[in-house]
């Protein structure tokens, strides 16, 4: 049995921009995608920790060390700059496998910095 499990997620981080005018996704800091062992184009959940709001998209690589974390395209209206969000991905993987797994988890400091 497959079930889905916990992969990585960076704990509050703080939105530094929102660009209604982008095609889509979530751009984040290069630094905390490799921190948070996620990759580029991979499927995350964003929570809004100042309005509840959730949203299903995928990451984009930002500048490395910039502390960039945008909302793009319609994401743009789930949250605005200086909003902290909880950034999650999850895997697939085997019960058994599962039991042992242990999710790799980010705290940013201040301007969104490892």
């Amino acid at each position: 049995m497959q079930i889905q499990i916990l992969k990585s997620k960076i704990h509050r981080a703080v939105i530094t921009e929102a660009n209604l005018n982008y095609v889509g996704s979530l751009t984040v800091d290069e630094d905390l995608m490799d921190a948070a062992n996620m990759i580029e184009y991979e499927k995350i959940h964003v929570v809004n920790v100042n309005n509840g709001e959730r949203l299903e998209t995928y990451l984009i690589k930002g500048k490395r060390g910039s502390g960039v974390i945008c909302l793009n395209g319609a994401a743009a209206r789930k949250g605005a700059e200086g909003d902290v969000v909880i950034i999650v991905s999850y895997a697939s993987m085997d019960f058994e496998e599962a039991k042992k797994h242990k999710p790799t988890i980010v705290f940013p400091k201040v301007g969104n910095k490892l």
